[in-house]
């Protein structure tokens, strides 16, 4: 599931459905033809769209480009976004970022830090198996590792400390 927003004015819910993508619970049809590089044409319902990929970048999931000569700027919140956002991670940067604690419970499969570490944000940190679902927990700002509390096999609960900074 993404969350995507156009202009920071319009808000989407996307969900790929098999080999479909549902926008705001809605069935999304069109016939996509990639022309080469960013370049696309789509046809949807009766309308044809010329679409140019001006910029896209990965790691930050945004993105702009240009429809039929109108430019929109893009960005997008996976699954893992809005779980930081809820718990309030999002907003946080080196300065005031002491620690990250355990969003729920579960096994911790794999750390990829050590102590000492000076890690970037949206790096990956360790993997939490929780609900039979494997959750890559990311650093939320630029940081270096001070205490790491974990290992892997480690069985955590909600709240519990993992790794200082």
């Amino acid at each position: 599931m993404y969350q995507i927003k156009i202009n920071d004015k319009y808000d989407f819910d996307a969900v790929r459905s098999g080999e479909g993508l549902l926008l705001n619970n809605k069935n999304a049809v069109a016939d996509i033809k990639h022309i080469g590089g960013g370049i696309y044409h789509i046809i949807e319902g009766d309308n044809s769209y010329n679409v140019d990929v001006v910029y896209f970048n990965r790691a930050e999931k945004t993105a702009q480009i240009k429809v039929n000569n109108n430019i929109y700027s893009i960005t997008a919140k996976d699954q893992f976004d809005i779980l930081l956002d809820k718990l309030g991670l999002s907003s946080l940067n080196s300065a005031t970022l002491s620690e990250i604690k355990a969003p729920m419970p579960g096994l911790v499969l794999k750390v990829f830090v050590s102590e000492g570490d000076e890690v970037k944000k949206g790096d990956n940190l360790f993997i939490l198996e929780a609900m039979k679902m494997e959750n890559i927990i990311k650093c939320p700002a630029d940081v270096t590792i001070k205490k790491i509390r974990i290992k892997s096999g480690d069985k955590i609960e909600k709240g519990q400390i993992l790794i200082e900074f």
